[in-house]
């Protein structure tokens, strides 16, 4: 049995995050432990897709605070070998009339209310910055210059690694099999090699969140779900200065960027597989799937009506009820701090979430309120459902 200040459970990027918070502001004796290794869980499957654009305000909040780490990567960590991978390139979104317009228009001033720059261009100003797509059904389009992708694993990588520089342990590995109660509070953790004691525990298990009901009987509604991931080689080239493009216009609500500078990674933003448990292995992609994506993509990418399929992979999120994640601690059990059910916005907002979760766990004060991700809303009634509907865009 070993004592400690702090035990995180998963080393994703959400897990490494925290961590290296948790270190950076003080906590001297941190334990990470992990089932796996260090982002080789869903994080190695996040498309990195990086943007502050969202309907939901506190998550515009935690995008902002995000992405000025990603664009800073190296300088934050003190690290200079470490690096996000990151490709500015914008983030393009458009609109036909109707809902989604309206949608689209009201989250655009809510990014200008907290002072992000956004622009709205016409069809061919758009076209100049993704000329393989066709806008002219378009009736609103918003462009977000400072947006991108990035590389989840790297920067998972990069916080474990700094993480551990300043004293962090992380154990791979090590599956957390329950938690330790004294006293109606958490008092650690129960693993094959042991048990280890901490007053507080940050759960950062992603789809494996839903062993926390198991341990606690507290009702915790985050369900598996898989999504389909297409990478297409077309005749024209999707290239690395090409923005990032979202599509509300499609049945799929697709995302496509640039992968490996000339391919296009593709994949939709609604609700994918249902999966009765946590399982992060490959699933299948039929021909049937593959057809159902491309025939959204040759709709609005007229050229890759010929393109071949390169490869493809499947993810899976941690979705909640209202497609936004449970953050903060549990007023019922004393000493467990929640950070799950990201449905797809893990990677976007771990930094900012890192350092919000690491903030709770030493009873700090937050940079952002928790309370609207209470996991009290799911009792309540007071979810956070972004203006687009459940689906990935929030």
């Amino acid at each position: 049995m070993s004592s400690h200040d702090v035990i995180v459970i998963g080393a994703g990027v959400v897990g490494a995050s925290v961590a290296w918070h948790l270190a950076a502001l003080g906590a001297r004796r941190v334990l990470v432990l992990d089932r796996g290794q260090v982002g080789a869980g869903t994080s190695a499957q996040s498309s990195g897709i990086l943007r502050t654009h969202y309907s939901v305000p506190e998550n515009v909040a935690l995008a902002r605070r995000s992405w000025t780490v990603f664009e800073r990567f190296a300088a934050y960590l003190g690290d200079d070998e470490a690096s996000a991978g990151l490709v500015r390139c914008g983030y393009l979104i458009a609109a036909p009339d109707g809902p989604k317009r309206d949608a689209l228009q009201a989250a655009l001033a809510g990014q200008r209310a907290q002072g992000i720059t956004v622009n709205l261009l016409d069809a061919q100003q758009a076209a100049s910055l993704l000329p393989i797509c066709r806008f002219d059904d378009a009736a609103l389009i918003g462009h977000e210059p400072e947006a991108g992708f990035a590389d989840a694993y790297l920067v998972a990588t990069g916080f474990a690694r700094s993480a551990r520089r300043l004293g962090v342990q992380i154990r791979e590995g090590v599956e957390v099999q329950g938690l330790c109660l004294e006293g109606g509070r958490v008092a650690g953790v129960v693993t094959p090699q042991g048990r280890f004691t901490a007053p507080v525990v940050v759960s950062t298990q992603n789809i494996w969140a839903c062993e926390i009901e198991r341990w606690t009987g507290i009702a915790l509604p985050v369900a598996a779900e898989r999504h389909k991931v297409l990478a297409l080689q077309g005749p024209d080239p999707y290239t690395r200065e090409m923005p990032v493009y979202k599509d509300l216009g499609s049945p799929g609500m697709l995302y496509c960027r640039s992968y490996g500078g000339t391919q296009m990674l593709v994949s939709e933003g609604v609700a994918g597989q249902a999966l009765p448990g946590p399982d992060n292995g490959p699933g299948d992609i039929g021909m049937d799937d593959v057809l159902h994506i491309a025939e959204q993509v040759s709709a609005r990418f007229p050229s890759y009506a010929t393109a071949g399929l390169a490869s493809s992979w499947t993810g899976v999120y941690d979705v909640t009820p209202d497609w936004n994640p449970v953050l903060g601690a549990l007023p019922e059990l004393p000493g467990l701090v929640l950070g799950c059910g990201f449905s797809g916005h893990g990677f976007k907002l771990s930094p900012a979430v890192g350092r919000v979760l690491a903030q709770c766990a030493l009873g700090l004060p937050t940079d952002v309120s928790l309370a609207p991700y209470a996991l009290e809303r799911f009792r309540s009634g007071a979810l956070l459902v972004g203006r687009y509907g459940v689906g990935a865009v929030s």
